[in-house]
C-alpha cells in the first residue's frame, strides 16, 4: 500500500473506531432493517447487456488529487439533475477528510431520488456496510488496493446478507485477479492510479482480456469527452462512473445528457 493509502487507512480505522463508539451496531442493524435495497447492479447490467451506455454518475464537491471540484455543491440539487439527465445510478462521496463527502448527504439524495445509490468511501470495516444501507445507500465500493484478500471477501459477504450490491475497484493486473475472486457482478477498472494520481484510459482497455464474460466491467476516471464514451464502446465498455468532468459544469445533467447522447 503507498504512504498515501497508508495515511488514508490509519485515519478512517479512527474514524470508524469514534463512530462505534456514538452508535452501536445493534443500533445500527436496527436502522438498516428499516431500509429495502435498491438493485444496484441488476440496473448496471441490464442496461449493459443490451449494449446501452449506463452510467454511474458522480456526487463530488472535492477530492485529494483535485482540491475543491464544485465549490457551490448542493447534493440534492445536483443529483436530481443527473437523474434528469440519464443517470443509471449515483455515486456519492461519504468520507469528509479528503472528499468533503458527508454520510447525510446520501439520505437526503435517497429521499430525492429513486435511482440506486452507490455510498462511495473508504471500505475497511463490516460496520461501514451496516451504515451503508442505514443511511440508504444500495451498493458499497471496495477498493483492492486498500485491503487483503480475506477483508475484501468479508466486505462483499457482509454486503450481501445485507442486499446491498459491490463494486470492486482495481487498477492493475494483480488487483485484477484478486477481485475476480469475489462473489461480484460487477468489476470497476480505476484509470487514474491511486499511488501517482495519474490517468489514462489505457488501464481499462490493457486489463479487460483478463476478464470474463460474467463480469460487468465498470471504467472510472478520465472520462471527459463524447470520444471517450466512444473509445470504450469500441473496446465493448458500456459502464462508466463519471464524477470529476460533470461536477465542473454549470449543470451536471445536461452534461451527462450532452456526454452519452
Amino acid at each position: 500500500m503507498s504512504s498515501i493509502l497508508n495515511e488514508i487507512a490509519e485515519y478512517k480505522r479512527g474514524w470508524v473506531s469514534a463512530c462505534k463508539q456514538q452508535r452501536s451496531e445493534t443500533e445500527l442493524l436496527q436502522l438498516a432493517a428499516a431500509r429495502k435495497p435498491i438493485d444496484f447492479a441488476g440496473a448496471l447490467v441490464d442496461k449493459i447487456s443490451a449494449h446501452n451506455n449506463a452510467v454511474i454518475a458522480e456526487v463530488k464537491k472535492a477530492s485529494p488529487s483535485k482540491g475543491i471540484i464544485r465549490p457551490d455543491f448542493d447534493p440534492v440539487a445536483i443529483a436530481r439533475s443527473y437523474d434528469d439527465g440519464g443517470a443509471t445510478c449515483l455515486s456519492v462521496l461519504t468520507d469528509v477528510k479528503y472528499f468533503q463527502g458527508d454520510d447525510a448527504y446520501v439520505t437526503a439524495i435517497r429521499n430525492a431520488v429513486s435511482i440506486p445509490i452507490l455510498r462511495k468511501d473508504f471500505m475497511l470495516d463490516t460496520y461501514q456496510v451496516i451504515e451503508a444501507k442505514a443511511m440508504g445507500a444500495d451498493a458499497i465500493l471496495v477498493i483492492l488496493a486498500m485491503l487483503d484478500d480475506a477483508l475484501a471477501a468479508e466486505l462483499t459477504a457482509c454486503a450481501h446478507e445485507l442486499g446491498l450490491s459491490v463494486l470492486p475497484e482495481v487498477h492493475n493486473g494483480e488487483e485484477l485477479e484478486r477481485a475476480l475472486k469475489l462473489d461480484t457482478q460487477l468489476i470497476g477498472i480505476n484509470n487514474r492510479n491511486l499511488h501517482t494520481f495519474d490517468t489514462t484510459l489505457d488501464t481499462t482497455i490493457s486489463l479487460l482480456d483478463q476478464i470474463d464474460g460474467e463480469r460487468t466491467v465498470i471504467t472510472e476516471s478520465g472520462i471527459f469527452t463524447p470520444n471517450d464514451i466512444r473509445l470504450m464502446n469500441e473496446n465493448s465498455v458500456y459502464g462508466f462512473l463519471i464524477g470529476e468532468s460533470l461536477m465542473r459544469q454549470t449543470d451536471p445533467g445536461k452534461a451527462l445528457a450532452t456526454l452519452i447522447a
